[in-house]
């Protein structure tokens, strides 16, 4: 609930809040969750509010409370995309700059690292800012006092060699050779790892197990193939057994984000209490409290009101690309036309992602025709219908950033007169 200068307020009964609309003394603003403006002058008593984040890189666990009860729960998915469509979008550009001024020198003055200070990747930019954005869409709705935020720290080395110690910290696996490649031919003893020296072939390749521009460089991508196995693999007559080694990104990027996120929490809202926790602490909090692991339970061990009353249910939130500038399709059909890779701003009415009311659900618009036949689903990819009508759909909300939905938490059922609808 907000005041009537849209600052927030302590969140009211389902009965209060249709009494007021009733009486015309608030309008609605939001739907999920559902929020509610005053439009007269009231006073305001509020409570201390914690907010506890249990920040990650794939998901991200939002848990407001205050001594006596949960008031706001979520759950986040991340998009893993960026570096995928970085990299995609790198090639394009390349090949477009290579067909048109292939004589032009490059400019690395230009490169943007070596002008701003704190620079990060894009892909640890996103997640960032996706907490942040997902913080501060709760302290609109809430009077929140205090923020905890859990980070980690992992040694990447220890995780790698559980036996190292002292100076071995300083002499990574690659000391001794001259670049990655040298040291991954020694590692896998100058033998292709398919057919193990059977083709009689000289040569050896260095393979990368998954695509460069998205498994990168290290060690743990790359294999040793003979020319033979290398070309054949590439043709599809073959396939590896082997699999990627171990990723470190998201111990990465927790690594980077652990300061980033409080350190911009604390210059944006200076009023705040914003503090840090750790896994540890946590999983020994809802241990001791018997409360199922999830990431909306560890966000409410971290808000710290470990006696209030759970709600039971939260909302579920899928971060989604907004948009796609892409104009044509890469492949070129018959006379040298490619097709249009967008489509309509509208179809019928509907945007993608739109969420509608269909046979008694609330759903998403996944995919478009201009027929006028969608595709609608759940967030979890629960099909409703491969080609319904728009005239049996009712719009409900306009496509967001964060898609979002209401589920329930099964081991905690829900208590009477509480929900987040109101």
């Amino acid at each position: 609930m907000l005041n009537k200068r849209g600052k927030p307020l302590m969140p009211c009964s389902p009965a209060k809040a249709r009494l007021l609309l009733k009486e015309k003394k608030a309008i609605v603003v939001r739907r999920t969750p559902f929020t509610i403006k005053l439009t007269i002058a009231t006073g305001e008593s509020k409570q201390p509010v914690s907010l506890g984040v249990d920040a990650g890189y794939k998901h991200v666990g939002l848990s407001a409370s205050t001594e006596k009860a949960e008031l706001y729960a979520s759950e986040v998915e991340l998009r893993q995309d960026i570096t995928d469509q970085l990299s995609a979008r790198l090639a394009l550009r390349r090949s477009r700059r290579n067909r048109k001024t292939r004589y032009l020198a490059p400019r690395f003055d230009n490169r943007i690292r070596t002008k701003r200070k704190g620079w990060l990747a894009p892909s640890v930019e996103n997640r960032i800012n996706a907490h942040l954005s997902r913080i501060e869409a709760v302290l609109r709705l809430l009077p929140v006092t205090k923020i905890t935020v859990e980070t980690a720290s992992f040694d990447m080395q220890l995780l790698k060699n559980p036996d190292i110690a002292g100076k071995e910290y300083q002499e990574g696996e690659q000391l001794g050779f001259w670049n990655v490649r040298e040291y991954v031919l020694f590692r896998d003893g100058h033998v292709c790892h398919h057919c193990y020296g059977r083709s009689k072939d000289p040569v050896l390749n260095v393979h990368h197990l998954e695509s460069r521009r998205t498994g990168g460089d290290s060690p743990g991508n790359l294999i040793t193939l003979c020319e033979t196995c290398h070309k054949a693999l590439h043709r599809g007559g073959i396939t590896l057994k082997a699999k990627r080694g171990q990723s470190f990104r998201a111990e990465a990027f927790m690594g980077i984000m652990r300061w980033e996120v409080l350190n911009r929490l604390k210059a944006s809202h200076p009023e705040l209490e914003v503090n840090n926790t750790y896994g540890y602490w946590t999983k020994h909090a809802r241990i001791a409290n018997g409360i199922a692991k999830s990431h909306c339970a560890d966000a409410f061990c971290i808000a710290g009101n470990l006696g209030a009353e759970r709600l039971g249910e939260f909302l579920f939130q899928k971060q989604t690309r907004r948009n796609n500038r892409q104009i044509h399709k890469l492949s070129i059909l018959k006379g040298g036309r490619r097709k249009r890779n967008q489509a309509s701003f509208e179809v019928k009415g509907f945007r993608l992602f739109d969420k509608v009311a269909c046979k008694g659900e609330e759903i998403f618009i996944f995919s478009r025709r201009s027929s006028g036949y969608f595709d609608v689903r759940k967030l979890d990819g629960t099909r409703i219908s491969a080609g319904i009508s728009y005239k049996k759909l009712r719009l409900l909300e306009k496509r967001r950033t964060y898609l979002t939905e209401i589920r329930k938490e099964a081991f905690s059922p829900l208590p009477e007169g509480r929900s987040l609808r109101a």
